[in-house]
């Protein structure tokens, strides 16, 4: 691509970032006011208003990714996410790089639950996204643990990204402990999930409207399911040591595929070698 016609083609994606942008906030305000409260009104049951809300949410990712992917700002490819969309009653766990990771995952988890900032509920454009799906807040950490349990206990997929925040390239990656502690309390599987992209795209580091150079291509590979019986035996050992080894475990498989660019089942299957 020569240079004149490589600085339109940023501009372009430039552009057409910040329109995305504005399609997505319309798109979460117009679910909240007008489609979530439909089904308040039409649908009594709670569990089902639930439900349906999650999946309006999915199919609406969906078509955004469409749109997006159509007008050139990024490209994006899910690997094995038959086993995101059939997964039940576990922890989703995930590297953050970009703002977008969520909205993929999300796309293609029908019913997926998420671990959420409190700080989004202030937020005009998403906070009744988050109510009308019900997400578990960070900040609540009396009912948290209980209500995480409960959760997954009724067949739930909880989306966490256990950095807390977006990765920071070339730093040292470093995970919080909640999912692992999460995982060992409440006896659930953990579903590990490596997104990469080709160029650093809505990080912490970089506004939207700075279009990398070329445009980014996301790959998002979902790995093994993790049992957390490999990690947690209650004659043998205290949860809390359990969280830490876990938590070990899965900073390993993220930061290990995340620098290396190779598929997780892949780096278990070479481990074993």
């Amino acid at each position: 691509m020569s240079g004149k016609s490589g600085r339109l083609n940023r501009l372009w994606r430039a552009a057409m970032t910040g329109v995305c942008f504005a399609l997505f906030g319309v798109g979460g305000l117009l679910l909240s006011l007008i489609w979530f409260n439909l089904l308040l009104l039409i649908v009594r049951d709670k569990t089902r208003r639930k439900r349906l809300a999650r999946r309006s949410i999915s199919a609406s990712f969906r078509l955004f990714l469409a749109v997006v992917k159509a007008v050139g700002v990024l490209d994006y490819r899910i690997e094995n996410a038959d086993a995101l969309r059939e997964d039940r009653g576990c922890l989703v766990v995930a590297n953050h790089p970009s703002l977008i990771d969520y909205v993929m995952l999300a796309s293609i988890m029908p019913e997926t639950d998420c671990l959420v900032k409190s700080a989004l509920l202030r937020n005009p454009f998403v906070s009744g996204v988050i109510r009308a799906a019900d997400y578990l807040i960070n900040d609540q950490a009396d009912i948290l643990l209980p209500a995480s349990c409960q959760r997954v206990q009724q067949g739930d997929t909880i989306l966490i990204f256990p950095e807390g925040t977006r990765t920071v390239p070339g730093e040292k990656m470093t995970l919080q402990r909640g999912a692992a502690n999460i995982a060992v309390r409440c006896g659930c599987d953990i579903r590990i999930v490596v997104i990469r992209c080709t160029e650093s795209m809505l990080s912490k580091q970089r506004k939207w409207y700075d279009a990398p150079p070329t445009r980014p291509r996301f790959t998002v590979t979902v790995g093994e399911r993790v049992s957390v019986e490999a990690f947690y035996s209650t004659e043998e050992q205290e949860p809390a040591l359990a969280a830490r080894r876990l938590n070990r475990h899965l900073l390993l498989k993220l930061q290990t595929n995340t620098e290396t660019g190779i598929g997780i089942n892949d780096a278990s299957a070479s481990s074993r070698n």
